[in-house]
Protein backbone atom coordinates (compact mmCIF):
# COMPACT_ATOMS: atom_id res chain seq x y z
CA UNK A 1 0.00 0.00 0.00
CA UNK A 2 1.13 3.13 -0.93
CA UNK A 3 1.12 6.30 1.14
CA UNK A 4 -0.11 9.93 -0.55
CA UNK A 5 2.85 12.06 -0.86
CA UNK A 6 5.14 14.01 -3.38
CA UNK A 7 7.28 11.10 -2.74
CA UNK A 8 5.10 8.36 -3.84
CA UNK A 9 3.49 9.99 -6.84
CA UNK A 10 5.60 8.44 -9.50
CA UNK A 11 4.42 5.16 -8.18
CA UNK A 12 0.92 5.62 -7.34
CA UNK A 13 0.68 7.39 -11.20
CA UNK A 14 0.31 3.38 -12.37
CA UNK A 15 -2.51 3.30 -10.40
CA UNK A 16 -4.72 6.82 -11.17
CA UNK A 17 -4.30 10.40 -12.79
CA UNK A 18 -1.64 12.02 -11.18
CA UNK A 19 -0.07 16.09 -11.24
CA UNK A 20 2.77 15.70 -13.30
CA UNK A 21 3.87 19.01 -13.36
CA UNK A 22 6.14 20.69 -10.87
CA UNK A 23 4.19 22.25 -7.26
CA UNK A 24 6.70 23.67 -6.22
CA UNK A 25 6.47 26.00 -8.81
CA UNK A 26 2.68 27.04 -8.29
CA UNK A 27 2.57 30.72 -6.89
CA UNK A 28 0.12 31.12 -3.49
CA UNK A 29 -1.92 33.45 -5.24
CA UNK A 30 -5.37 31.76 -4.35
CA UNK A 31 -6.39 31.52 -0.63
CA UNK A 32 -9.47 29.50 -0.19
CA UNK A 33 -11.57 29.73 3.14
CA UNK A 34 -13.16 26.45 4.44
CA UNK A 35 -11.53 23.65 2.35
CA UNK A 36 -14.61 20.89 3.03
CA UNK A 37 -14.84 18.31 0.35
CA UNK A 38 -16.92 20.38 -2.19
CA UNK A 39 -13.82 22.82 -2.65
CA UNK A 40 -11.91 19.67 -3.24
CA UNK A 41 -13.92 18.52 -5.62
CA UNK A 42 -14.53 21.82 -7.59
CA UNK A 43 -12.85 24.55 -7.85
CA UNK A 44 -9.42 22.65 -6.80
CA UNK A 45 -10.25 20.61 -9.46
CA UNK A 46 -10.36 23.36 -12.26
CA UNK A 47 -7.01 25.24 -10.90
CA UNK A 48 -5.36 21.67 -10.86
CA UNK A 49 -6.65 21.46 -14.83
CA UNK A 50 -5.04 24.94 -15.42
CA UNK A 51 -1.91 23.82 -13.63
CA UNK A 52 -1.41 20.47 -15.56
CA UNK A 53 -1.71 22.78 -18.79
CA UNK A 54 1.04 24.75 -17.60
CA UNK A 55 -0.51 27.62 -15.53
CA UNK A 56 0.94 27.66 -12.19
CA UNK A 57 0.47 31.38 -11.11
CA UNK A 58 -2.84 30.10 -9.56
CA UNK A 59 -1.84 28.17 -6.38
CA UNK A 60 -4.29 27.82 -3.48
CA UNK A 61 -3.29 27.95 0.14
CA UNK A 62 -6.03 26.47 2.27
CA UNK A 63 -7.68 27.66 5.39
CA UNK A 64 -9.57 25.86 7.99
CA UNK A 65 -11.62 28.50 10.71
CA UNK A 66 -13.03 25.49 12.32
CA UNK A 67 -11.51 22.41 12.69
CA UNK A 68 -8.09 20.61 12.68
CA UNK A 69 -8.93 17.52 11.47
CA UNK A 70 -8.66 18.14 7.76
CA UNK A 71 -4.83 19.66 8.89
CA UNK A 72 -4.21 16.81 10.42
CA UNK A 73 -5.22 14.96 7.46
CA UNK A 74 -3.32 16.74 5.04
CA UNK A 75 -0.23 17.65 6.28
CA UNK A 76 1.36 14.17 6.17
CA UNK A 77 0.98 14.12 2.63
CA UNK A 78 1.87 17.19 0.89
CA UNK A 79 -1.78 18.30 0.72
CA UNK A 80 -2.54 16.24 -2.08
CA UNK A 81 -5.86 14.53 -1.82
CA UNK A 82 -7.60 12.29 -4.76
CA UNK A 83 -10.97 12.93 -6.33
CA UNK A 84 -13.23 9.61 -6.97
CA UNK A 85 -15.70 10.55 -9.73
CA UNK A 86 -18.36 7.73 -10.00
CA UNK A 87 -21.52 7.04 -11.98
CA UNK A 88 -23.08 3.92 -13.45
CA UNK A 89 -20.42 3.22 -16.03
CA UNK A 90 -17.77 3.38 -13.35
CA UNK A 91 -15.20 5.42 -11.36
CA UNK A 92 -12.51 7.35 -12.23
CA UNK A 93 -9.69 8.43 -9.70
CA UNK A 94 -7.37 11.34 -9.84
CA UNK A 95 -5.20 12.90 -7.43
CA UNK A 96 -5.18 17.13 -7.27
CA UNK A 97 -2.18 19.11 -6.62
CA UNK A 98 -3.43 22.25 -6.83
CA UNK A 99 -3.30 22.51 -2.52
CA UNK A 100 0.07 24.26 -2.23
CA UNK A 101 -0.10 24.47 1.19
CA UNK A 102 -2.77 24.23 4.42
CA UNK A 103 -3.09 26.83 7.35
CA UNK A 104 -5.58 25.79 10.56
CA UNK A 105 -6.45 29.21 11.91
CA UNK A 106 -6.80 28.37 15.27
CA UNK A 107 -2.98 27.26 15.09
CA UNK A 108 -1.75 30.52 14.11
CA UNK A 109 -4.19 33.70 13.32
CA UNK A 110 -1.21 35.44 12.58
CA UNK A 111 -0.05 33.26 10.02
CA UNK A 112 -3.52 33.00 8.52
CA UNK A 113 -3.50 36.90 8.42
CA UNK A 114 -0.07 37.18 7.00
CA UNK A 115 -1.13 35.11 4.08
CA UNK A 116 -4.20 37.48 3.39
CA UNK A 117 -2.24 40.34 3.65
CA UNK A 118 0.80 38.82 1.36
CA UNK A 119 1.01 40.89 -1.64
CA UNK A 120 1.09 37.84 -3.77
CA UNK A 121 -2.39 37.07 -2.80
CA UNK A 122 -4.51 38.21 -5.26
CA UNK A 123 -7.97 35.84 -4.67
CA UNK A 124 -9.81 35.01 -1.70
CA UNK A 125 -12.12 32.19 -2.56
CA UNK A 126 -14.64 30.63 0.00
CA UNK A 127 -16.91 27.87 1.00
CA UNK A 128 -18.06 28.38 4.33
CA UNK A 129 -22.09 27.72 4.03
CA UNK A 130 -24.64 30.31 3.89
CA UNK A 131 -25.15 30.83 7.57
CA UNK A 132 -21.65 31.87 7.89
CA UNK A 133 -22.75 35.23 6.37
CA UNK A 134 -24.14 36.65 9.63
CA UNK A 135 -26.80 38.18 6.87
CA UNK A 136 -30.38 37.97 7.09
CA UNK A 137 -33.17 37.73 4.97
CA UNK A 138 -33.91 41.46 4.89
CA UNK A 139 -29.78 42.08 3.59
CA UNK A 140 -29.04 43.44 6.88
CA UNK A 141 -25.99 42.56 8.48
CA UNK A 142 -26.28 41.48 12.21
CA UNK A 143 -23.73 43.24 13.92
CA UNK A 144 -24.84 42.33 17.35
CA UNK A 145 -23.48 38.22 17.52
CA UNK A 146 -21.25 37.29 20.09
CA UNK A 147 -18.55 36.06 17.25
CA UNK A 148 -18.94 39.77 16.14
CA UNK A 149 -18.37 41.47 18.96
CA UNK A 150 -15.34 39.56 20.19
CA UNK A 151 -13.50 40.32 16.92
CA UNK A 152 -14.29 44.04 17.41
CA UNK A 153 -12.54 43.57 20.81
CA UNK A 154 -9.62 41.60 19.40
CA UNK A 155 -9.29 42.05 15.79
CA UNK A 156 -5.93 41.07 16.00
CA UNK A 157 -7.30 37.45 17.22
CA UNK A 158 -10.63 36.94 14.87
CA UNK A 159 -12.65 33.95 14.60
CA UNK A 160 -14.39 34.68 11.70
CA UNK A 161 -14.15 35.11 8.13
CA UNK A 162 -14.77 38.84 7.98
CA UNK A 163 -12.83 39.63 10.64
CA UNK A 164 -9.51 37.76 8.88
CA UNK A 165 -10.66 39.90 5.86
CA UNK A 166 -10.95 42.98 7.44
CA UNK A 167 -7.84 42.45 9.71
CA UNK A 168 -5.64 41.95 6.31
CA UNK A 169 -7.35 44.06 4.11
CA UNK A 170 -6.03 46.85 7.11
CA UNK A 171 -2.87 45.91 6.60
CA UNK A 172 -3.04 46.03 3.12
CA UNK A 173 -4.43 49.67 3.15
CA UNK A 174 -1.83 50.62 5.55
CA UNK A 175 1.22 49.01 3.88
CA UNK A 176 0.27 50.85 0.43
CA UNK A 177 -0.96 47.67 -1.24
CA UNK A 178 -3.72 47.28 -3.02
CA UNK A 179 -7.21 44.96 -2.14
CA UNK A 180 -8.31 41.49 -3.72
CA UNK A 181 -10.93 39.83 -5.03
CA UNK A 182 -13.63 37.93 -2.45
CA UNK A 183 -14.91 35.43 -4.51
CA UNK A 184 -17.44 33.25 -1.97
CA UNK A 185 -18.33 29.67 -4.07
CA UNK A 186 -21.45 29.28 -1.55
CA UNK A 187 -24.97 28.92 -2.50
CA UNK A 188 -26.25 31.95 -2.00
CA UNK A 189 -28.83 33.57 -3.96
CA UNK A 190 -26.27 36.68 -4.77
CA UNK A 191 -23.50 35.52 -3.49
CA UNK A 192 -20.80 38.26 -4.70
CA UNK A 193 -23.21 40.96 -2.96
CA UNK A 194 -23.76 39.21 0.58
CA UNK A 195 -20.36 38.85 0.67
CA UNK A 196 -19.60 42.69 0.24
CA UNK A 197 -22.96 43.13 2.48
CA UNK A 198 -20.69 41.04 5.51
CA UNK A 199 -17.38 42.74 4.85
CA UNK A 200 -18.05 46.20 4.64
CA UNK A 201 -20.76 46.74 7.10
CA UNK A 202 -18.19 44.80 9.37
CA UNK A 203 -15.14 47.07 8.65
CA UNK A 204 -17.67 49.99 9.16
CA UNK A 205 -17.83 48.93 12.63
CA UNK A 206 -14.36 49.13 13.05
CA UNK A 207 -13.12 52.09 11.12
CA UNK A 208 -15.57 53.58 7.99
CA UNK A 209 -12.15 55.36 6.08
CA UNK A 210 -11.38 51.99 5.84
CA UNK A 211 -14.74 50.62 4.94
CA UNK A 212 -14.78 52.95 2.05
CA UNK A 213 -11.38 51.78 1.23
CA UNK A 214 -12.63 48.18 1.19
CA UNK A 215 -15.57 48.85 -1.29
CA UNK A 216 -13.25 50.98 -3.97
CA UNK A 217 -10.27 48.64 -3.78
CA UNK A 218 -11.85 44.76 -3.38
CA UNK A 219 -14.18 43.15 -5.82
CA UNK A 220 -16.51 40.53 -4.83
CA UNK A 221 -17.94 38.74 -7.78
CA UNK A 222 -20.70 36.47 -7.83
CA UNK A 223 -20.35 33.06 -8.62
CA UNK A 224 -23.08 29.49 -9.64
CA UNK A 225 -21.18 26.22 -8.75
CA UNK A 226 -22.47 23.11 -8.92
CA UNK A 227 -21.18 19.46 -8.27
CA UNK A 228 -23.28 16.83 -5.93
CA UNK A 229 -20.39 16.26 -3.59
CA UNK A 230 -21.09 14.00 -0.39
CA UNK A 231 -19.09 13.90 2.92
CA UNK A 232 -16.46 11.86 2.80
CA UNK A 233 -16.66 8.48 5.37
CA UNK A 234 -14.31 5.71 6.00
CA UNK A 235 -16.16 3.49 3.34
CA UNK A 236 -14.49 6.31 0.61
CA UNK A 237 -11.03 5.84 2.19
CA UNK A 238 -10.96 1.93 2.30
CA UNK A 239 -12.27 1.99 -1.10
CA UNK A 240 -9.23 3.88 -2.36
CA UNK A 241 -7.13 1.57 -0.63
CA UNK A 242 -8.44 -1.33 -1.42
CA UNK A 243 -9.05 -0.71 -5.47
CA UNK A 244 -5.91 1.34 -5.99
CA UNK A 245 -3.84 0.65 -2.63
CA UNK A 246 -3.20 4.05 -2.13
CA UNK A 247 -4.09 5.34 1.56
CA UNK A 248 -5.16 8.80 1.52
CA UNK A 249 -7.08 10.26 4.52
CA UNK A 250 -8.56 12.69 3.14
CA UNK A 251 -10.13 11.69 -0.43
CA UNK A 252 -13.57 12.98 -2.04
CA UNK A 253 -16.09 11.28 -3.78
CA UNK A 254 -18.37 12.92 -6.39
CA UNK A 255 -20.35 12.90 -9.56
CA UNK A 256 -18.61 13.57 -13.00
CA UNK A 257 -20.94 16.06 -13.74
CA UNK A 258 -19.32 19.54 -12.85
CA UNK A 259 -20.38 23.40 -13.37
CA UNK A 260 -18.86 26.57 -12.23
CA UNK A 261 -20.36 29.97 -13.84
CA UNK A 262 -18.35 33.42 -12.24
CA UNK A 263 -18.62 36.96 -13.26
CA UNK A 264 -16.43 38.62 -14.43
CA UNK A 265 -15.38 41.04 -12.27
CA UNK A 266 -11.55 40.61 -10.48
CA UNK A 267 -9.83 43.47 -8.39
CA UNK A 268 -6.18 41.65 -9.14
CA UNK A 269 -6.50 39.71 -12.21
CA UNK A 270 -8.01 36.17 -12.49
CA UNK A 271 -6.67 32.48 -14.06
CA UNK A 272 -7.55 31.62 -17.24
CA UNK A 273 -10.52 29.83 -16.31
CA UNK A 274 -12.64 29.48 -19.61
CA UNK A 275 -9.33 27.12 -20.06
CA UNK A 276 -11.11 24.88 -17.37
CA UNK A 277 -14.45 24.88 -18.79
CA UNK A 278 -15.58 27.95 -16.39
CA UNK A 279 -18.67 29.92 -18.40
CA UNK A 280 -16.88 33.38 -17.34
CA UNK A 281 -19.99 35.38 -17.63
CA UNK A 282 -20.83 39.52 -17.58
CA UNK A 283 -24.28 38.30 -15.63
CA UNK A 284 -24.64 35.19 -13.10
CA UNK A 285 -28.05 35.89 -12.03
CA UNK A 286 -30.15 34.02 -14.47
CA UNK A 287 -27.13 31.03 -14.68
CA UNK A 288 -28.04 30.76 -10.44
CA UNK A 289 -31.63 31.17 -10.48
CA UNK A 290 -31.98 27.90 -13.20
CA UNK A 291 -29.68 26.41 -10.95
CA UNK A 292 -31.18 27.09 -7.38
CA UNK A 293 -34.98 26.82 -8.49
CA UNK A 294 -34.15 23.36 -10.09
CA UNK A 295 -31.39 21.69 -8.22
CA UNK A 296 -31.68 23.23 -4.62
CA UNK A 297 -35.17 23.73 -5.11
CA UNK A 298 -35.94 19.91 -6.19
CA UNK A 299 -33.33 18.76 -2.99
CA UNK A 300 -35.09 20.90 -0.52
CA UNK A 301 -38.68 19.18 -2.00
CA UNK A 302 -37.27 15.83 -2.06
CA UNK A 303 -35.64 15.99 1.15
CA UNK A 304 -38.79 16.12 3.64
CA UNK A 305 -41.19 14.53 1.21
CA UNK A 306 -38.63 11.50 1.14
CA UNK A 307 -37.97 11.13 4.94
CA UNK A 308 -40.95 10.71 5.51
CA UNK A 309 -42.01 8.45 2.77
CA UNK A 310 -39.55 6.19 4.44
CA UNK A 311 -36.23 6.77 2.02
CA UNK A 312 -33.12 7.93 3.60
CA UNK A 313 -31.25 8.93 0.43
CA UNK A 314 -31.70 10.41 -3.09
CA UNK A 315 -30.76 7.78 -5.48
CA UNK A 316 -33.70 5.91 -3.41
CA UNK A 317 -36.12 8.77 -3.75
CA UNK A 318 -35.78 8.86 -7.64
CA UNK A 319 -36.05 5.28 -7.82
CA UNK A 320 -39.73 5.91 -6.39
CA UNK A 321 -41.82 5.83 -9.57
CA UNK A 322 -43.99 8.10 -7.05
CA UNK A 323 -41.71 10.50 -6.47
CA UNK A 324 -39.65 10.74 -9.70
CA UNK A 325 -42.82 11.55 -11.23
CA UNK A 326 -43.32 14.27 -8.46
CA UNK A 327 -40.10 16.22 -8.74
CA UNK A 328 -40.38 16.36 -12.41
CA UNK A 329 -43.87 17.14 -12.80
CA UNK A 330 -42.28 19.92 -10.14
CA UNK A 331 -39.48 20.85 -12.24
CA UNK A 332 -41.17 20.99 -15.38
CA UNK A 333 -44.93 22.30 -14.65
CA UNK A 334 -44.46 24.64 -11.69
CA UNK A 335 -40.56 25.80 -11.07
CA UNK A 336 -39.36 25.80 -15.53
CA UNK A 337 -42.13 28.55 -16.60
CA UNK A 338 -40.83 31.08 -14.21
CA UNK A 339 -37.32 31.14 -15.06
CA UNK A 340 -35.52 33.13 -17.84
CA UNK A 341 -33.91 32.12 -21.16
CA UNK A 342 -30.19 31.82 -21.21
CA UNK A 343 -29.21 31.22 -24.44
CA UNK A 344 -26.52 28.33 -23.62
CA UNK A 345 -28.46 27.22 -20.39
CA UNK A 346 -31.73 24.80 -22.11
CA UNK A 347 -33.89 24.19 -19.12
CA UNK A 348 -35.60 21.25 -20.16
CA UNK A 349 -32.01 19.40 -20.82
CA UNK A 350 -31.06 20.76 -17.19
CA UNK A 351 -34.10 19.27 -15.53
CA UNK A 352 -33.33 15.62 -17.15
CA UNK A 353 -29.90 15.99 -16.28
CA UNK A 354 -31.11 16.62 -12.98
CA UNK A 355 -32.87 13.34 -12.70
CA UNK A 356 -29.94 11.40 -13.73
CA UNK A 357 -27.97 12.58 -11.32
CA UNK A 358 -30.19 12.41 -8.35
CA UNK A 359 -30.63 8.18 -10.21
CA UNK A 360 -26.82 8.01 -9.34
CA UNK A 361 -26.55 5.78 -6.94
CA UNK A 362 -22.92 5.42 -6.44
CA UNK A 363 -23.05 9.23 -5.43
CA UNK A 364 -26.14 9.42 -3.36
CA UNK A 365 -26.67 12.40 -0.80
CA UNK A 366 -28.21 11.20 2.54
CA UNK A 367 -31.47 12.89 3.48
CA UNK A 368 -30.15 13.44 7.01
CA UNK A 369 -28.00 15.65 5.66
CA UNK A 370 -30.51 17.81 2.74
CA UNK A 371 -32.91 18.26 5.71
CA UNK A 372 -30.21 20.37 7.76
CA UNK A 373 -30.99 24.20 8.09
CA UNK A 374 -34.21 23.97 6.87
CA UNK A 375 -35.08 27.60 7.89
CA UNK A 376 -32.15 28.52 5.57
CA UNK A 377 -33.00 26.45 2.60
CA UNK A 378 -37.26 26.36 2.25
CA UNK A 379 -36.72 29.85 2.19
CA UNK A 380 -33.70 30.66 -0.52
CA UNK A 381 -34.29 27.48 -2.44
CA UNK A 382 -38.48 26.66 -2.31
CA UNK A 383 -40.38 29.50 -1.29
CA UNK A 384 -39.51 32.24 -4.12
CA UNK A 385 -40.91 29.80 -6.62
CA UNK A 386 -44.28 29.13 -4.42
CA UNK A 387 -44.55 32.62 -4.10
CA UNK A 388 -44.15 33.93 -7.82
CA UNK A 389 -46.53 31.14 -9.19
CA UNK A 390 -48.87 32.23 -6.49
CA UNK A 391 -48.68 35.92 -7.57
CA UNK A 392 -48.94 35.01 -11.19
CA UNK A 393 -52.33 33.18 -10.06
CA UNK A 394 -51.22 29.49 -10.06
CA UNK A 395 -51.94 27.43 -7.13
CA UNK A 396 -48.68 25.29 -7.49
CA UNK A 397 -50.07 22.18 -5.87
CA UNK A 398 -46.76 20.08 -5.55
CA UNK A 399 -44.46 23.08 -4.43
CA UNK A 400 -47.45 23.68 -1.72
CA UNK A 401 -47.32 20.06 -1.11
CA UNK A 402 -43.17 20.14 -0.27
CA UNK A 403 -43.67 23.20 1.97
CA UNK A 404 -46.61 20.96 3.78
CA UNK A 405 -43.49 18.64 4.17
CA UNK A 406 -41.15 20.43 5.58
CA UNK A 407 -44.09 21.39 8.27
CA UNK A 408 -44.84 18.22 8.65
CA UNK A 409 -41.23 17.13 9.52
CA UNK A 410 -40.67 19.48 12.33
CA UNK A 411 -43.14 18.29 14.42
CA UNK A 412 -40.05 15.88 14.82
CA UNK A 413 -41.59 12.41 14.77
CA UNK A 414 -42.35 10.42 11.04
CA UNK A 415 -45.64 9.30 9.53
CA UNK A 416 -45.26 6.18 11.72
CA UNK A 417 -44.61 8.01 15.08
CA UNK A 418 -40.36 7.10 14.76
CA UNK A 419 -38.25 10.36 16.30
CA UNK A 420 -36.67 12.82 13.59
CA UNK A 421 -33.04 14.14 14.72
CA UNK A 422 -33.51 17.90 13.06
CA UNK A 423 -30.93 19.57 12.72
CA UNK A 424 -31.76 23.35 12.53
CA UNK A 425 -30.30 26.82 13.95
CA UNK A 426 -34.46 27.87 14.67
CA UNK A 427 -35.46 24.40 16.02
CA UNK A 428 -37.32 25.23 19.41
CA UNK A 429 -39.15 28.21 17.68
CA UNK A 430 -39.81 26.16 14.70
CA UNK A 431 -40.63 23.20 16.35
CA UNK A 432 -42.86 24.69 18.95
CA UNK A 433 -45.30 26.20 16.30
CA UNK A 434 -45.13 22.78 14.12
CA UNK A 435 -46.50 21.10 17.69
CA UNK A 436 -48.98 23.96 18.76
CA UNK A 437 -50.66 24.75 15.25
CA UNK A 438 -50.80 20.44 14.53
CA UNK A 439 -52.27 20.72 10.57
CA UNK A 440 -53.27 24.22 11.30
CA UNK A 441 -50.18 26.16 9.37
CA UNK A 442 -51.14 29.57 10.25
CA UNK A 443 -48.26 29.78 12.67
CA UNK A 444 -45.26 28.58 10.75
CA UNK A 445 -46.58 30.66 7.98
CA UNK A 446 -45.47 34.05 9.87
CA UNK A 447 -41.82 32.87 11.06
CA UNK A 448 -39.60 36.20 11.02
CA UNK A 449 -37.05 35.66 8.51
CA UNK A 450 -38.25 32.83 6.90
CA UNK A 451 -42.00 32.17 6.08
CA UNK A 452 -43.22 35.61 7.42
CA UNK A 453 -45.78 37.48 5.66
CA UNK A 454 -47.18 34.27 4.06
CA UNK A 455 -49.38 33.54 6.41
CA UNK A 456 -51.64 36.67 4.47
CA UNK A 457 -52.25 34.47 1.68
CA UNK A 458 -55.42 32.77 3.08
CA UNK A 459 -55.83 30.22 -0.09
CA UNK A 460 -52.06 29.05 0.61
CA UNK A 461 -53.12 28.92 4.37
CA UNK A 462 -55.77 26.49 3.14
CA UNK A 463 -53.56 24.48 0.49
CA UNK A 464 -51.26 23.70 3.17
CA UNK A 465 -53.49 22.90 6.08
CA UNK A 466 -55.48 20.10 3.38
CA UNK A 467 -51.81 19.09 2.25
CA UNK A 468 -51.05 18.41 6.09
CA UNK A 469 -53.87 16.26 6.27
CA UNK A 470 -53.09 14.34 3.26
CA UNK A 471 -49.93 13.41 4.42
CA UNK A 472 -50.40 11.68 7.61
CA UNK A 473 -52.57 9.55 5.11
CA UNK A 474 -49.00 8.32 3.01
CA UNK A 475 -46.99 10.40 1.13
CA UNK A 476 -47.55 8.52 -2.20
CA UNK A 477 -51.48 9.29 -1.77
CA UNK A 478 -50.52 12.97 -1.44
CA UNK A 479 -48.68 12.76 -4.25
CA UNK A 480 -50.52 11.11 -6.19
CA UNK A 481 -53.85 13.12 -5.47
CA UNK A 482 -51.90 16.50 -6.67
CA UNK A 483 -50.43 14.82 -10.04
CA UNK A 484 -53.98 13.84 -10.85
CA UNK A 485 -54.95 17.60 -10.76
CA UNK A 486 -51.86 18.01 -13.11
CA UNK A 487 -51.98 15.33 -15.50
CA UNK A 488 -48.68 14.79 -16.84
CA UNK A 489 -46.91 11.61 -18.41
CA UNK A 490 -45.18 9.65 -15.65
CA UNK A 491 -42.04 8.85 -16.67
CA UNK A 492 -40.19 5.61 -16.16
CA UNK A 493 -37.72 5.10 -13.00
CA UNK A 494 -34.34 6.18 -14.44
CA UNK A 495 -31.70 2.74 -14.24
CA UNK A 496 -28.38 2.84 -14.63
CA UNK A 497 -28.63 1.72 -18.20
CA UNK A 498 -30.38 4.77 -19.38
CA UNK A 499 -27.93 7.44 -17.18
CA UNK A 500 -25.99 9.23 -19.88
CA UNK A 501 -21.96 8.23 -20.38
CA UNK A 502 -21.44 12.20 -21.16
CA UNK A 503 -21.96 14.14 -17.96
CA UNK A 504 -21.60 17.34 -19.75
CA UNK A 505 -23.91 16.49 -22.52
CA UNK A 506 -26.84 18.15 -21.26
CA UNK A 507 -25.79 21.43 -19.82
CA UNK A 508 -23.44 23.13 -22.39
CA UNK A 509 -20.04 24.34 -20.52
Amino acid sequence: MLHLSDSTLGLVARRMDVPLYDRSLLSRSIVHLGVGGFHRAHQAVYLDDLARAGMTDWGVVGVGLRSPALRDALVGQDNLFTVLERDSHGENARVVGSMCDYLFAGDDPGRVIGRLADPRTRIVTMTITGDAYNVDSDGIFRDDTREVLADLRRPHLPITWFGYLTEALAFRRRAGLGGFTVLSCDNLATSGDTTRTALVAFARLRDETLARWIEHNVSFPNSMVDRITPGTDDDVRQHLTRTFGVQDRSPVATEPFTQWVVEDAFAQGRPPLEDAGVQVVADVAPYKLIKTRLLNGTHTAMAYLGWLAGHRTTAEVAADPTMRAFLAEMMRTEIAPLLPSVADMEVDAYIESVLRRLSNETICDPLSRLCRRGSTKVPAYLLPSLVEARQQGQQAPLLTLALAGWFRYLRGKDLDGRAIDIQDANLDDLQDRALRGGPDPALLLDVPGVTDGLRSDVGLSWDVRRAIRDLEHGVESAVQKRLARTPAPILAPLTSRSMSSEPHADLIS
